[in-house]
């Protein structure tokens, strides 16, 4: 007669009960012990993926030597004033611009634009004109130089006036023509051109 008291399992179906457990608690501790423990790496123990490196950051040299960005020594700028003609008739506009080139051995940057740019017409020592006494809204303009490689600004006229910051805004009275000789000279920031261009007016 069973001595088995009643609602209770046989003793095999409890011990298989506690089998089941012991082996989910081990699985649990296992899992525990992956999460926690570091996985074996590429054996680069230490450093970090090549998404996040701590390389330092390249210096200006680095940073620019390849795209040509690195600021031009004005040593190295060439500028040449230029006329579209050597002499103009009477009542005919000269038409003046510069020429930049770079002669240094690479690429380089410098502001080109017209805030940097400066044209200077004198008539033996007595200074005529200056773009700088009546210019508005000058723009800067970095521009890649590349070595040996001539770049020219557009041309304007210019009015064959004297300029004055104070007369901006009245009316001026031609220079002297006649055969008059004017020389033109240009600077671009702290570049300069080495010679002047001279013009005649008639």
């Amino acid at each position: 007669m069973s001595t088995q008291q009643p609602g209770r399992l046989p003793a095999s179906v409890y011990r298989r009960r506690r089998i089941v457990v012991g082996l989910a608690v081990l699985a649990v501790i296992v899992v525990i012990v992956l999460l926690f423990i570091p996985r074996g790496g590429s054996g680069d123990d230490g450093k970090v993926g090549a998404g996040d490196s701590q390389s330092p950051a390249p210096t200006d040299t680095e940073t620019t030597s390849a795209d040509g960005s690195a600021p031009c020594d004005p040593a190295v700028i060439t500028l040449t004033a230029v006329t579209d003609k050597t002499s103009y008739a009477a009542g005919e506009t000269p038409m003046i611009s510069m020429t930049i080139v770079n002669s240094g051995a690479s690429a380089c940057t410098f502001d080109v634009g017209t805030d940097a740019q400066l044209y200077e017409i004198v008539s033996g020592s007595d200074p005529i004109w200056n773009s700088r006494d009546c210019q508005s809204d000058p723009q800067p303009l970095a521009q890649v130089l590349e070595p040996g490689v001539e770049l020219s600004t557009t041309p304007f006229a210019w009015d064959r006036t004297r300029s004055s910051a104070d007369t901006c805004d009245s009316d001026r009275s031609e220079v002297t023509a006649g055969g008059a000789t004017y020389r033109l000279s240009v600077s671009l920031g702290e570049a300069a051109s080495e010679s002047d261009t001279p013009f005649l007016l008639n």
